[in-house]
């Protein structure tokens, strides 16, 4: 599995009904399941910000399907990002030669 960073946002009504806070993360966790992705890691975050997700997803076209299942819940805005590990990146680096 691929791993992905997702930088979320509250919107609005994410930063006014924040006591749903505890459900919505069970479902976040669920809607990642349910597309074949999984949900690692939540940090709330300070700054640009307010959470980073760390997820596994098998492909991008998978992880473009729970980004846009999340968002259309209403309670975040998303922006992600495909990142290597130090053995993906060091097997990129020994196929160049």
């Amino acid at each position: 599995m691929a791993t992905y960073v997702v930088l979320c946002n509250l919107t609005d009504q994410g930063a006014r009904t924040m006591h749903d806070l505890p459900s919505r993360l069970e479902n976040a966790r669920a809607t990642f399941r349910e597309h074949g992705a999984e949900l690692k890691q939540i940090f709330f975050a300070m700054g640009m910000y307010d959470y980073v997700v760390i997820a596994d997803a098998p492909d991008d076209e998978t992880l473009a399907r729970v980004s846009m299942a999340v968002s259309s819940q209403g309670n975040v805005r998303t922006a992600s990002f495909r990142v290597f590990t130090e053995e993906e990146l060091l097997k990129l680096v020994e196929a160049l030669g």
